[in-house]
């Protein structure tokens, strides 16, 4: 149970810090205070760095298997996302990439916080 209990807190925790940066960024951009590129580009490195760190401090409370951690974490992420691309019928192959890349860096997050934990001790 508390396997399951670490997973959604750090998932509810990933989604509530995805959804206050972006709403930030979007009233940023909803007030011309950043142009469209940057906030294009914002948005993604945003959603990346929150994955990462997410990433990064699931990998510390873990005890072996960085990766599979992160993979654990960025699954339900992407089948959100997923559902919401299916609803507005948005799905394209660069989609799909970006899926992938949430998968990774959600990944590589928790593979260096499972390091960092080894190196600490």
């Amino acid at each position: 149970m508390s396997n399951i209990k670490k997973y959604l807190l750090s998932f509810f925790t990933t989604l509530i810090t995805i959804i206050l940066t972006l709403l930030l960024i979007t009233t940023l951009y909803y007030f011309n205070l950043i142009s469209p590129t940057a906030y294009n580009i914002i948005k993604i490195i945003v959603l990346l760095i929150t994955l990462f760190i997410n990433g990064l401090l699931l990998g510390k409370n873990s005890q072996k298997k960085g990766y599979l951690e992160g993979i654990k974490l960025s699954i339900p992420l992407v089948l959100l996302f997923f559902i919401i691309t299916l609803i507005n019928k948005s799905f394209t192959l660069k989609v799909l990439l970006y899926y992938i890349i949430i998968i990774l860096t959600t990944s590589f997050g928790s593979m260096i916080g499972i390091n960092k934990k080894k190196n600490c001790n």
